[in-house]
């Protein structure tokens, strides 16, 4: 892997994984858009990935720091006595993490090898767009709540809404922030959920996979550059994206980005062949 096409696929897994546009689907879109050939058997791929999961995971604990550590209060707070609302979001925050870890572990790879076909994830991100248009309709329609006052029913359906990014092409932040509107969080605030909740998924998946980078010590530079790099992009989207939700920016702006650029994919495919 040359070092330009490691910063690309570094700096892309950063940005795309927070953004509501889907990280995976860009990770099998793009580079084979620009004739950059992934291969899937190399030794160093694995590694490097868990490191870029890694990356991410650190981006938001660090960024959502103090969030983590009131929530943690809040969770152990019944222990002194205490009940408040810091309390009540760690446990809509796990409630909404059983859905997609269950699904993950079972079913994850099998629905992977169904969307070998780029013409489809193209499709895929193509409806994710749609799903973010309509998301912002809807939720420009709605009362508003604060994030604590979700029920842990709302919590269990919007941690499901993860599950649907299992399938390339899908953005798990952009379902979850679609149910979390639907629940009647604002955009910002359902932003703050989605990432939140995202924060075990990421890590868990980074941490499972951690044995595998020392399968190959040889790629470890490369593994520990691309984490760090990812972390500085993961860090900046952050910052960017929740800056831009306080100042009421829209969903939809992602949804007409993503079904533009699922409809370029899906042309350049259908007239091109694929990578093997």
């Amino acid at each position: 892997m040359s070092l330009w096409f490691l910063i690309f696929l570094s700096v892309l897994q950063g940005v795309t994984e927070l953004f509501p546009v889907s990280s995976l689907g860009h990770t099998l879109l793009v580079p084979a858009l620009f004739g950059m050939h992934i291969d899937k058997h190399a030794p160093q791929l694995l590694p490097f990935l868990v490191a870029l999961h890694l990356g991410t995971a650190l981006a938001l604990l660090w960024y959502f720091r103090a969030r983590w550590a009131a929530l943690i209060r809040g969770f152990f707070g019944p222990l002194a006595g205490r009940r408040d609302d810091d309390g009540h979001m760690m446990w809509a925050l796990i409630i909404g993490t059983i859905p997609a870890g269950l699904v993950g572990l079972l079913l994850e790879k099998r629905l992977e090898r169904l969307f070998h076909d780029l013409r489809i994830v193209a499709i895929a991100l193509i409806v994710n767009g749609v799903l973010l248009w309509l998301g912002d309709r809807l939720q420009r329609s709605r009362v508003h709540r604060a994030p604590e006052k979700l029920t842990f029913r709302q919590a269990f359906l919007v941690g499901l809404a993860q599950v649907g990014a299992l399938i390339p092409g899908f953005s798990r932040s952009g379902l979850t922030m679609i149910a979390g509107n639907a629940a009647g969080l604002t955009t910002e605030k359902a932003a703050e959920f989605s990432f939140l909740l995202g924060t075990p998924i990421v890590l868990a998946a980074g941490l499972l996979e951690v044995p595998k980078l020392f399968h190959a010590p040889d790629q470890l530079a490369n593994a520990l550059l691309g984490g760090m790099l990812t972390t500085i992009a993961a860090w900046l989207s952050i910052r960017f994206l929740m800056h831009y939700f306080e100042g009421r920016g829209r969903l939809a702006s992602f949804g007409v980005y993503c079904i533009i650029a699922g409809a370029v994919f899906l042309g350049w495919f259908m007239l091109h062949s694929q990578p093997v």
